[in-house]
């Protein structure tokens, strides 16, 4: 039985790569698959000078380029709204209460807002603070706030980020996500070994020599040349989605299918896993970059090639390794991991 949600939702970064290659294509099969009815209204948010028409027209073709016979597309564009918003500017809040206040009237939302930042982890604890500050987690209904990776550059940011989001957001409110674990091969997962009595005695060192994973992308970095000279693919891909799969391939028996009996298990995998000296790193890992090629008979650039990228950047679009976990169940098993763009 499906449970039909009442909500507002403002993403920030509404103009961005991920936005329309992800969200707006996900938010609308939910849509028509009647999760949402007509008590919803969406929000986009960024620096560019759209008028909401404008807007849904640019969404209207990242559907259509993503869904093949998409259906009631205009029914669902209806709900969508645009907001210019410049994330340091308090001015721009107070708009985007106006017109949230708006919606949640028109659409019967019951005050439940969910805020998606689908941009720089920098510009997180900007937004968090101004949300609060502004009025906007004011409300009848829940607030949420969902935020992606890259979520800092090592602990010590992470940290910092985490306390800075938790000024404005009870714990509970906030969501980390891994859209990695949305995709159905890798919820599949969970099921193969724990719900597969065949399977579940076979899955360790005894049976099994190696285990290899392998994330190939056929897409450059996409005009995202600025965020991706900062990250490369160990942070974009490897530290993040990979890690996730090594650790549900490996962990050990959840004591039930909630999500934080999952995620203790999953980190026990990740406190497994075998450090490396400096000097076994090039022995393990290979780092490469994608050069000149041709994809489907057109000529594609090289990564140095690419806008707002440095011609002499050493940045990784691509990254190989071996790990290991050191516990009974996977000592002497080889993980190996690959990943990269124009594969």
């Amino acid at each position: 039985m499906k449970q039909n949600i009442s909500a507002l939702i403002t993403i920030f970064g509404a103009t961005g790569d991920l936005s329309y290659r992800k969200l707006f294509p996900s938010i609308y099969n939910l849509f028509q698959k009647g999760y949402f009815e007509k008590s919803i209204a969406i929000i986009g948010t960024g620096l560019d000078e759209l008028t909401t028409e404008e807007f849904r027209q640019q969404v209207k073709l990242s559907i259509k380029n993503q869904i093949e016979k998409p259906r009631d597309i205009d029914e669902f564009l209806h709900h969508l709204f645009y907001q210019q918003q410049n994330v340091n500017q308090q001015e721009s809040y107070e708009q985007l209460l106006q017109l949230s206040q708006d919606l949640d009237e028109e659409f019967n939302l019951e005050g439940n807002r969910l805020f998606y930042l689908a941009m720089s982890p920098n510009f997180f604890g900007t937004v968090t603070n101004n949300l609060k500050d502004s009025g906007l987690t004011n409300v009848q209904g829940v607030s949420r706030v969902i935020i992606e990776k890259p979520f800092g550059d090592d602990l010590k940011s992470a940290e910092k980020l985490n306390n800075q989001i938790r000024k404005s957001f009870k714990e509970e409110e906030i969501f980390r996500i891994d859209h990695y674990l949305g995709k159905e091969m890798i919820q599949n997962i969970e099921r193969l070994r724990f719900g597969n009595t065949i399977f579940e005695p076979l899955w360790n060192n005894n049976y099994i020599s190696n285990i290899q994973i392998t994330s190939s992308e056929t897409l450059g970095i996409e005009n995202r040349g600025t965020y991706y000279e900062s990250s490369g693919a160990l942070k974009d891909m490897v530290q993040n989605h990979l890690l996730q799969m090594v650790s549900l391939l490996a962990m050990e028996v959840p004591s039930s299918r909630k999500s934080n009996d999952i995620r203790k298990e999953k980190v026990r995998v990740l406190k497994s896993l075998k450090s490396l000296k400096k000097e076994e790193i090039k022995q393990n890992f290979v780092r490469g970059q994608y050069d000149e090629g041709v994809i489907n008979n057109e000529t594609v650039l090289a990564y140095k090639d690419e806008p707002n990228v440095d011609s002499k950047s050493i940045t990784e679009t691509f990254v190989a390794g071996k790990i290991e976990i050191d516990n009974s169940r996977w000592s002497g098993v080889p993980f190996y991991i690959r990943t990269g763009k124009r594969m």
